[in-house]
């Protein structure tokens, strides 16, 4: 596994929310970022079929036009009673048929018409989880990938303000409130060597990487 020399990376992503989350997840270790949409690359056409050929794509495009090291996520929602979906079309769903942006209060709606359309209506029948796949892409090519996974149940309304995309309606298992009602500190903290689990899928990924990648840089 090739280690992380430099601490000058690119995020390969247009979305404020995610970098703004892996920003936080990096600040301790001293990184120097910026992203693709502040440097205005173009967004390349995400056509994979798992979360690891997305990632690899966003990572790859950003490392190749820029000589950087690049780091990716690729993240969705999946819906057990759904079959997976909306899964890597996550962000698919949220899709405005004007083709003007995103609407994700759109998007958490279309998923709760799915699973009314199902009578899923009991928590066992609601089961979800959120997965993140991290891609660190090197500029010749070679690739590493962390995955993180986050199971809970959708709930109906949307509770929350805070985070973005489905955190509303998403439960995580032993918790009572949704990721839209918790700080990015409760959802992503993590300290080198504790033994339990961050709570998010995306710090769950980043724990692994950075386990891996950054064992001699850990921050104290």
């Amino acid at each position: 596994m090739r280690k992380l020399e430099t601490r000058e990376i690119i995020v390969a992503t247009h979305n404020d929310g995610k970098l703004r989350e892996i920003r936080q997840l990096l600040e301790p270790y001293g990184f120097k970022i910026t992203s693709a949409g502040e440097q205005d690359l173009p967004e390349p056409e995400e056509n994979g079929t798992t979360f690891e050929e997305n990632a690899f794509t966003k990572a790859w495009a950003a490392a190749s036009a820029t000589g950087m090291v690049a780091l990716s996520d690729d993240s969705g929602l999946s819906v057990d009673t759904l079959g997976g979906a909306p899964g890597v079309y996550t962000a698919d769903w949220a899709e405005k048929d004007d083709g003007s942006g995103r609407d994700f209060m759109m998007a958490m709606e279309k998923v709760e018409a799915a699973l009314a359309e199902k009578a899923a209506t009991k928590p066992a029948e609601r089961k979800a989880q959120f997965n993140a796949v991290l891609c660190l892409c090197w500029p010749d090519g070679h690739a590493e990938y962390f995955k993180g996974i986050a199971p809970g149940v959708l709930v109906w309304p949307p509770r929350g303000d805070d985070g973005f995309g489905y955190d509303p309606v998403f439960l995580p298992d032993g918790h009572k409130r949704t990721f839209g009602e918790m700080t990015a500190e409760e959802k992503h903290s993590w300290t080198p060597g504790q033994k339990e689990e961050p709570l998010s899928h995306r710090a769950r990924a980043f724990a692994k990487l950075a386990n891996a990648l950054l064992p001699d840089t850990l921050p104290s």
